[in-house]
């Protein structure tokens, strides 16, 4: 699967200047909700509304705790695929090392 999406990215030319973001929410249950969007401000909104995925309606955001930018919509959806795919200590550690570069 990412495979096919890799090469449909490079065969895509359109919109290539929009930036894509990956985010990660912590939830009430202090789950990780992983997602992508163009304004994680607006998505984080629009779950907090109850407005978003599923998993978010059940479960009620807290916070964002993660975000990264990504070049293209392609980009986005492999990372996630490839962040959803990690066990739950291994995103922590992903968050904690994004928490560590701001205050350095």
């Amino acid at each position: 699967m990412l495979v096919g999406m890799q090469a449909k990215d490079k065969r895509s030319r359109k919109k290539r200047a929009e930036k894509w973001f990956l985010y990660i929410l912590r939830c009430n249950d202090l789950s990780l909700y992983t997602g992508i969007a163009k304004n994680v401000g607006r998505r984080f909104k629009m779950h907090l509304e109850g407005k978003g995925a599923r998993y978010t309606r059940i479960k009620r955001p807290l916070e964002l705790v993660y975000q990264e930018s990504c070049k293209t919509r392609t980009e986005a959806l492999i990372r996630e695929c490839a962040v959803k795919a990690l066990p739950k200590r291994k995103k922590l550690a992903l968050i904690e090392g994004c928490h560590h570069k701001k205050s350095k």
